[in-house]
């Protein structure tokens, strides 16, 4: 399960073939190509988006306001393990805060936050779109749902494990 990690040399080399691919695409390529640099930088970091600004012709202004508005892109790192809370309305009515009250108090950090060591961090989404499951976590792209929150330090402990 361990990802190979790239050195910054090599994560810009993808990022120049990223953009050389989309060139021409207009402003498709902006999505496009901020999609698949978070898939190799794992976020959007500033100096990332002003090279894609630069290299597809458009201000870094029109770029951070893609990035800021769609909420799969991030501007901070995240853990190789993501433990994503839907709050949405009908995940927060049956008890989502408790699981992301859990799930902070057995990880040790914060939603939002990064444990020191980068393998987990934690979030919280406005709607998953599986409401008949509620509440329901993702954990990178796993599915739990009708969960209460003693159920989360096994699912937790599954992910320490691997």
């Amino acid at each position: 399960m361990g990802k190979t990690k790239l050195t910054p040399e090599e994560m810009s080399e993808k990022l120049d073939v990223i953009i050389a691919s989309h060139k021409g695409e207009g402003q498709k390529a902006i999505m496009s190509t901020l999609q698949e640099a978070q898939g190799v930088y794992g976020y959007l970091p500033l100096p990332v988006q002003k090279k894609v600004a630069f290299a597809l012709g458009v201000s870094v202004a029109e770029v951070y306001g893609v990035v800021s508005f769609y909420s799969f892109f991030t501007l901070k790192p995240k853990g190789d393990t993501v433990f994503n809370v839907c709050l949405g309305t009908a995940c927060y009515v049956k008890g989502s805060q408790l699981l992301l009250e859990k799930i902070e108090e057995n990880i040790g950090v914060s939603t939002g936050e990064v444990t020191t060591d980068g393998k987990f961090s934690i979030s919280a989404c406005r709607c998953v779109g599986a409401c008949g499951l509620a509440p329901v976590i993702l954990v990178n792209d796993d599915v739990y749902g009708r969960l209460t929150p003693d159920e989360i330090p096994g699912i937790i402990a599954k992910y320490k494990e691997a």
